[in-house]
């Protein structure tokens, strides 16, 4: 495979050498389901794992930030790595530091330790996805490449429809634990299959990366990820380590900003922002971002603590919303070419805000059709964006940039869900304190629903157990307002998008898009 190049390669002997080729491409989407599974697996799994590590709701989140911030950071270089000391080599190392950083999650004691070792799994599982990618690209002709793109998609898919039904069968049936354990069977067998069957690369020694760049860009992410998830336990700018995260994010992105525009080859191409299409998509991804994956991190709480739902049930009623989505990908997919894909795009922000505009009036009685019935929806609003937006993205972007394009349209991607889930967890706790106080300025002796004698008895402020069970239903309303606070926060982001759809120039042509840039 190191011989292909580019599309007359179709009729050189090395396709024809590809025996195997059912086997690699087995091996490589097992690599890009385990992946892609542990974005949404550990979700029902979180209040467990809570308990288990004695974690408070907003540092119980850091479980999710930390794989996705380290995944974001690790995305952009893997094709450098690839080039550099060959594509089979890092996908083996990533394939089996993945699986060990797994176990090491399953094992863990603490918060640290788990935050850690997650921070591990998406360092070494951010190539997983574009390497996997590249090699199906390689080993099938371009007339196949369509339908092997296709199946690529529904591998990455397979996580967000899959994911919460099998974490919460794991989690009920076995332990937590078993969300990671999980990636040890399908990475032996992934490894093995890369091993057996893929080709080694040709290696290019004189590649080079900007570590300055790199560094810098990376450093801010750390930073402004830390100051985000310990603000409102440290009360923000009135801590000093919040403060000191703060400037050291704004410092190193402000010396990735100058190395940028002052180095010969810096680590991002800033003549892609000259684009209009792909600098109004890099900002249209990261509104998407925060409502795809921050909207999952609310639902599991909700659903586990404020409904009482079995973790089991929780995730399968999550698993709708990745129907949606999977959905409305094929579906649109057809209506390219056919549609404007800025109408697609509206439509879909359109969805997305509906349905967050129907959880705004959500409460803990609300039926299991209603939550199965707006998620789909949700997805379908989700679907109705990937697909669209990556082929109007890309579409003005000359093909020699498309490569550092994509990898940082998912950085931008990355960066929008992890911080959504740590502002919309944030949001959540301080919009419960100030609910709770503020309700609670209501709930005093003289109140004279309580001095009902059906009250009375049950909810007497004057007495130990009456204010008990006074505060839990004070704390329980003050957290179902805080909710509905988020869930209208993402509707406003969705709507607040619409107007970027103004701002995109028409896809030229209607050729079929590579569905799998938008969801690697």
């Amino acid at each position: 495979m190191a011989e292909l190049s580019g599309p007359d390669s179709a009729a050189t002997p090395a396709f024809v050498r590809v025996a195997n080729r059912g086997a690699i491409t087995a091996c490589v989407i097992l690599a890009v389901i385990m992946q892609a599974l542990d974005t949404t697996i550990a979700n029902v799994a979180l209040p467990y794992i809570q308990g288990s590590v004695s974690a408070s709701a907003d540092q119980i989140n850091w479980v999710l930030t930390s794989y996705i911030v380290a995944a974001a950071i690790m995305t952009p270089p893997s094709g450098w790595l690839a080039s550099r000391f060959g594509r089979k080599r890092i996908l083996l190392v990533s394939i089996a530091g993945f699986v060990a950083a797994s176990i090491l999650c399953g094992l863990a004691q603490s918060l640290v330790q788990i935050v850690g070792f997650r921070l591990l799994q998406g360092f070494f599982g951010a190539a997983l996805v574009p390497l996997s990618q590249s090699i199906l690209l390689d080993i099938y002709t371009p007339e196949e490449r369509g339908s092997a793109m296709a199946l690529f998609g529904v591998s990455v898919m397979v996580g967000p429809v899959l994911g919460p039904v099998i974490g919460g069968w794991l989690t009920d049936h076995l332990s937590w634990r078993w969300v990671f354990y999980i990636n040890l069977p399908l990475g032996v067998l992934a490894f093995a299959g890369v091993t057996a069957f893929v080709s080694e690369t040709v290696v290019n020694r004189e590649s080079r990366l900007d570590w300055l760049g790199f560094g810098a860009l990376s450093l801010s992410i750390a930073a402004l990820q830390l100051c985000l998830d310990r603000g409102e336990q440290l009360d923000w700018f009135g801590s000093g380590e919040v403060v000191i995260e703060a400037v050291v994010a704004a410092s190193a992105f402000y010396v990735f900003l100058v190395h940028t525009f002052t180095a010969k080859k810096p680590f991002v191409n800033p003549s892609l922002f000259r684009d209009r299409n792909f600098a109004v998509g890099m900002l249209f991804i990261f509104v998407v971002g925060i409502t795809y994956l921050a909207s999952l991190a609310l639902m599991t709480p909700y659903l586990q603590t404020l409904m009482g739902y079995p973790v089991v049930t929780a995730g399968i009623v999550m698993g709708p919303r990745g129907v949606g989505t999977m959905v409305c990908m094929f579906l649109v997919g057809r209506l390219i070419g056919r549609v404007d894909i800025r109408l697609l795009l509206a439509v879909g922000l359109g969805l997305t805000a509906w349905a967050m505009y129907d959880m705004t009036g959500w409460t803990p009685d609300v039926s299991q059709w209603t939550i199965v019935s707006t998620g789909f929806v949700q997805g379908a609003g989700l679907g109705f964006l990937f697909v669209p937006l990556t082929t109007v993205t890309f579409s003005t972007l000359p093909a020699e940039k498309r490569g550092d394009g994509t990898g940082l349209y998912n950085l931008s991607r990355n960066i929008g869900s992890a911080v959504g889930i740590s502002a919309v967890s944030a949001l959540l706790v301080e919009n419960t304190q100030a609910n709770h106080a503020e309700i609670g300025a209501y709930v005093t002796p003289f109140n004279r629903l309580l001095q009902q004698p059906d009250t009375m008895h049950a909810l007497n402020p004057l007495t130990l157990a009456g204010r008990s069970a006074l505060d839990a239903i004070v704390t329980l309303q003050a957290t179902i307002i805080a909710y509905i606070d988020d869930f209208k926060l993402m509707m406003i982001l969705s709507l607040g998008a619409l107007p970027l759809v103004l701002l995109l120039r028409k896809a030229k042509g209607g050729s079929a898009p590579d569905h799998s840039i938008a969801i690697e």
